[in-house]
């Protein structure tokens, strides 16, 4: 087995070493946010969707556009707003008098990376119309049924502040992110950095075209076989375990914080997060660290705190804190 993971080791190294050209070239655009770049990096690894949420003007649309250059990939970006159409995003079907014939018109949804926009903006025919395509890879127009381009990504944002006029995600809807990323805002330098590249009227930047999407695919084939213990497989299972029943956990006073604890998809995304850092960090094995980074982004939006908890001013965070600091590491 040693030997193995050697050999493993070594193919990692090999395979992962664009991860860091790309974030140079990242860097050339975007300063700092390394959190969301990873992230999208996770999420291009694992083919598992990620929610934004930030503040306006943290560089969300900039980065996801930069990212799909460098990627080689086509992007569009949509605006989630309340008039909006299923048509409007997946397409419809439009009469063509000189043929005789429907003909089908795809709408802004065949594209390999999608940002959508305030997500929380559209109504539910919106929201539901996005939902087959992200766990179907596929929509319908019409009778028909269309297969959607490899790899598939939607990165949608919200707006913490503004709550009125949105319609909140459903539960069931919410549980399809692999993660959902809080943004916060640049530090002093960092700041100071983005006054010197983008305080001018001419702000765009050129990066290379580093990588193609079947390079994704192939590193996504990759990250499959790296090695994870079955020892971390049960602390993953023990963490998402600690949602639903913390007393068995010595975590009973979180009993009556916790309304609905993490479903089976958070045991899945762990396990599949964990291989995509391990592959970034350019490893052939998963570690509790793996584990453990990645856990707040996938656990955040998957435990529904109760009413006594929001009451308490007890938050999401704080809940995964008390789990993570309890359940023994491996």
């Amino acid at each position: 087995m040693s030997f193995n993971l050697s050999e493993l080791n070594k193919k990692i190294q090999k395979e992962s070493t664009f991860v860091h050209t790309l974030k140079q070239e990242m860097a050339k655009v975007i300063v700092g946010q390394n959190l969301m770049v990873e992230r999208l990096l996770i999420g291009l690894l694992c083919n598992g969707h990620i929610l934004l949420e930030g503040v306006p003007g943290l560089a969300k649309s900039l980065t996801v556009s930069t990212l799909a250059k460098i990627i080689n990939t086509s992007f569009r970006r949509i605006q989630f707003t309340p008039d909006l159409l299923p048509a409007d995003l997946i397409g419809t079907m439009i009469y063509n008098q000189q043929k005789g014939s429907f003909e089908t018109k795809k709408g802004p949804i065949f594209s390999n990376i999608i940002l959508a926009d305030e997500i929380n903006r559209s109504p539910a025919k919106v929201q539901s119309a996005l939902l087959e395509s992200m766990q179907e890879r596929q929509v319908s127009i019409g009778d028909k049924t269309h297969k959607l381009d490899d790899p598939f990504l939607v990165l949608a944002t919200q707006n913490p502040i503004e709550q009125e006029g949105t319609y909140p995600l459903p539960e069931a809807q919410v549980d399809r992110f692999m993660l959902k990323v809080v943004l916060n805002y640049p530090n002093k330098e960092e700041e100071l950095e983005i006054i010197k590249r983008m305080a001018r009227s001419d702000t765009y930047i050129e990066v290379q075209s580093l990588i193609n999407p079947e390079d994704i695919i192939r590193a996504r084939n990759v990250v499959d076989e790296i090695y994870i213990d079955e020892k971390i497989r049960k602390y993953i299972v023990d963490i998402v375990f600690a949602t639903r029943e913390p007393e068995a956990y010595n975590l009973a006073d979180l009993k009556d914080l916790i309304h609905i604890g993490a479903s089976p998809r958070a045991s899945i995304f762990l396990t599949m997060a964990g291989k995509a850092k391990a592959f970034i960090e350019g490893r052939g094995y998963v570690t509790p660290e793996d584990v453990r980074d990645v856990m707040w982004d996938i656990l955040r939006h998957r435990i529904i705190p109760t009413f006594e908890a929001e009451a308490e001013e007890v938050t999401v965070e704080q809940i995964i804190r008390r789990i993570i600091d309890s359940v023994e590491v491996p």
